[in-house]
């Protein structure tokens, strides 16, 4: 199994920290975003990491794994950073935001998922988000599941808090033996195309994995009940840290 960290971004809404530093790289009691995910992983006996890099490129430090450079990453998102690694896409993979924080027992639920397409969902992100924001509905996107776990709507704008059954953490899993036709779905979308209002390029990873869903891929929830952190802005950080215990990540 390999691990792809998406690593690229400029972290613009956590200014002035992230001006020398990339978003990966913000510190959190002691240790950047990106070292506790790289901890997590190694943990569970998995060597082979990936960092897929931008802005930055040079701020992150660690070895023993394998950069891949974004050169694009002024211009793009998540889902063009994660084909940047194509070449590697040679065995099982965990992708992996760099903006998040988690226990090491939500990415081995993530492992141990039998699914050809396993996406990480928080039933209890009304809890987190109500500490990060006054009205949790301005963030929050739809998640709708079936009774088979089975996502079937994801990444929608949303009034209604009917429409969500739980938010994206930012941790996929896709098996070895679906990745050369998720390769080719992903090769074969127009370029010029709009995705929910936006480009090609700039298309956002809920909205990859719904066009997947709608072209007949199960997408399967693991389904987790806290025990993570997104930090996305000098407010999460000042949320945070006004709560000491918030998470338990040591």
């Amino acid at each position: 199994m390999k691990v792809v960290f998406l690593a690229a971004g400029q972290g613009k809404r956590l200014r002035p920290i992230t001006d020398n530093i990339p978003k990966c790289m913000v510190p959190f009691k002691g240790k950047a975003i990106l070292e506790y995910g790289i901890e997590a992983v190694r943990s569970l006996g998995i060597k082979d990491i990936i960092i897929v890099c931008g802005y930055l490129s040079d701020k992150i430090p660690y070895t023993d794994v394998k950069y891949i450079l974004n050169n694009n990453y002024e211009h793009s998102n998540m889902v063009e950073s994660f084909f940047c690694a194509s070449d590697e896409f040679d065995d099982d993979l965990i992708i992996s935001y760099t903006d998040i924080i988690y226990r090491i027992d939500i990415v081995k639920a993530l492992v141990e998922t039998p699914a050809d397409i396993g996406v990480v969902i928080d039933s209890n992100w009304y809890d987190l988000w109500s500490l990060r924001m006054e009205n949790p509905l301005d963030d929050a996107e739809t998640l709708r599941i079936d009774m088979n776990s089975n996502i079937y709507e994801i990444g929608r704008k949303t009034n209604s808090l009917d429409e969500i059954e739980g938010q994206f953490v930012g941790l996929i899993k896709i098996s070895k033996k679906i990745l050369p036709k998720i390769l080719d779905f992903y090769y074969g979308l127009d370029r010029k195309g709009n995705y929910d209002g936006i480009g090609f390029d700039n298309m956002f990873m809920t909205t990859f994995l719904q066009l997947l869903i709608n072209a007949g891929y199960l997408v399967r929830a693991v389904i987790i009940k806290g025990g993570w952190l997104e930090i996305d802005t000098i407010a999460d950080l000042n949320a945070y840290n006004r709560d000491q215990n918030i998470l338990d990540i040591d």
